[in-house]
C-alpha cells in the first residue's frame, strides 16, 4: 500500500469520524473513569470549522485510492511572557492510524508531515500528550525521538 500525506478536507469527514471513534475507545478502555464509550470528540460542524482553520491543521495519511488511513490533528500555539521565552509550538492533539493498518509506518508518515509543517512555520518545537494507559502510543512516540518534557500526576479520590 502506497501512503501519501496531505491536508484533510471535508471529503474525509466519514473517515475522520471512524478514526476518532477508534481513539475514543482506546481511551475509554484505558480510563473508563474519564472517557465515555463511543462519544464523539467533535460534531461534524466543529470538524468542518477545524478543517478550514490554518491554525488547526489536520494531516491525512491516504492510500492509493485517497482513503484516509490515519491522521494528525494539530494546533498552532504561541507562548511566552513571565519567565517563559516567546516560542511558536505545533501541538499534536491527536494521532490515529486505522487499527487494521497499524504497523505499516502510516503513523510515522503523518507525524513526519506534521514535523515538516512545523519547520515551514518556524516552530521551535512539536509537542503532544500521551496517556499512561496507552503504552503502545508512548513507545511509538519515543521511537520517533520524542522525549518527555513534563509529567502530569494524579491521585484518584
Amino acid at each position: 500500500m502506497e501512503i501519501k500525506t496531505r491536508r484533510a478536507t471535508e471529503r474525509d469527514l466519514e473517515r475522520i469520524n471512524a478514526l476518532l471513534y477508534q481513539v475514543a475507545m482506546v481511551h475509554h478502555i484505558g480510563r473508563p473513569d474519564l472517557f465515555k464509550a463511543g462519544e464523539k470528540k467533535y460534531t461534524d460542524e466543529q470538524l468542518i470549522e477545524i478543517l478550514h482553520d490554518d491554525d488547526r491543521p489536520i494531516f491525512a495519511a491516504v492510500d492509493e485510492n485517497d482513503v484516509m488511513q490515519g491522521y494528525a490533528f494539530c494546533v498552532m500555539q504561541k507562548s511566552g511572557g513571565g519567565v517563559l521565552t516567546d516560542i511558536k509550538t505545533l501541538y499534536i492533539d491527536d494521532i490515529c492510524v486505522d487499527e487494521a493498518q497499524r504497523g505499516k509506518h502510516i503513523g510515522t508518515k503523518v507525524y513526519q508531515a506534521a514535523i515538516e509543517y512545523a519547520k515551514e512555520q518556524g516552530c521551535h518545537n512539536v509537542t503532544l500528550n500521551v496517556w499512561e494507559c496507552n503504552p503502545p502510543a508512548m513507545a511509538f512516540y519515543k521511537s520517533l525521538g520524542m522525549k518527555p518534557y513534563k509529567t502530569g500526576m494524579e491521585v484518584i479520590l
